[in-house]
């Protein structure tokens, strides 16, 4: 098909530059705590010998999904700030694409993951152990990985049958397909229909499967004594938070027919970047478990700085 279109314009968040400094350090703040968070977690469960369980080990997966979904968006965000120039070739930004919808993917099936795992513990603790050993986590993290390929190769696969001839201007600080999608030069409502039903379907019946699981796991909790309902509960209000605020500006933006509205670029900083900024919060300050290794960690790095 014809493409004339060799680079998009993204018009980011603001074009006054006044404000585009205060943005460009805001999200600076943001993506460099959100970096060393996750990558401290990662650190902090590889080190540490009492964070062996299955739930520690797909943490460190959600912690690496995190840092390389915001780092997908966050940089490109601050540099355009800084340089001004808010251009991106289209082999980048298909580049973008790809990347945001496979961690973004990887997200979502660490996160639904993580609830099995917590069925299981909460659900069949005699059986935990048999069903969520370490080749199984393994195996199943593996088919993660592979079903965030395939997404992200569905969702290329659009973007590469629209012919852009002409305009190349994005009302946007990314590139997502909605946003390329209404630059063709071509009718994409056939298009726009296959995005809604990959990933809109993926985060509405992720969510659907989280929402359902961490409800069983809520009822069980009534033949548990009152350590294990606290225990368990601290737990899984913190998986559900985190659900929470990932799945709902997903589905607000992916279930929906090809339309825009002034809340969109919002929408998208809270799950592309608020997201993977507070996940390293909440799974460290509601872990007792995940503190103590920590603070186990940086006294033994200072011990040995020390000596």
């Amino acid at each position: 098909m014809r493409n004339n279109v060799t680079e998009f314009i993204l018009l980011g968040l603001t074009q006054d530059p006044e404000k585009q400094k205060i943005v460009f350090g805001i999200f600076l703040v943001f993506y460099t705590a959100t970096v060393v968070g996750n990558l401290l977690i990662v650190v902090t469960i590889k080190t540490s010998h009492t964070l062996g369980s299955p739930m520690y080990f797909f943490l460190t997966y959600l912690s690496i999904a995190d840092s390389c979904f915001a780092t997908t968006t966050a940089p490109k965000l601050i540099v355009d700030n800084l340089s001004h120039k808010n251009t991106i070739s289209f082999d980048e930004c298909l580049t973008q694409v790809f990347a945001m919808h496979f961690f973004g993917c990887m997200e979502v099936f660490v996160l639904i993951l993580m609830a099995y795992d917590r069925f299981v513990a909460i659900c069949k603790p005699l059986h935990y152990s048999v069903i969520m050993n370490r080749r199984v986590c393994g195996i199943l993290i593996l088919l993660a990985w592979i079903g965030s390929f395939l997404h992200s190769i569905a969702q290329i696969i659009p973007i590469l049958k629209v012919s852009f001839c002409g305009p190349n201007v994005i009302d946007h600080y990314i590139c997502d397909l909605q946003p390329l999608l209404r630059l063709g030069c071509m009718d994409t409502y056939v298009l726009n229909l296959f995005v809604v039903s990959n990933s809109g379907a993926i985060c509405s019946v992720s969510f659907l499967l989280l929402m359902i699981s961490y409800t069983m796991i809520l009822h069980s909790l009534r033949n548990h004594s009152a350590e294990g309902k606290r225990k368990a509960l601290s737990t899984c209000s913190s998986h559900i938070f985190v659900v929470v605020i990932f799945f709902g500006p997903c589905i607000f933006m992916y279930i929906r027919p090809p339309t825009t509205f002034p809340l969109d670029k919002l929408v998208t900083i809270f799950y592309t970047i608020m997201t993977p900024f507070l996940n390293p919060l909440i799974y460290t300050l509601r872990n007792a478990e995940v503190k103590n290794a920590m603070k186990k960690l940086w006294s033994t790095r200072l011990t040995s700085g020390n000596t």
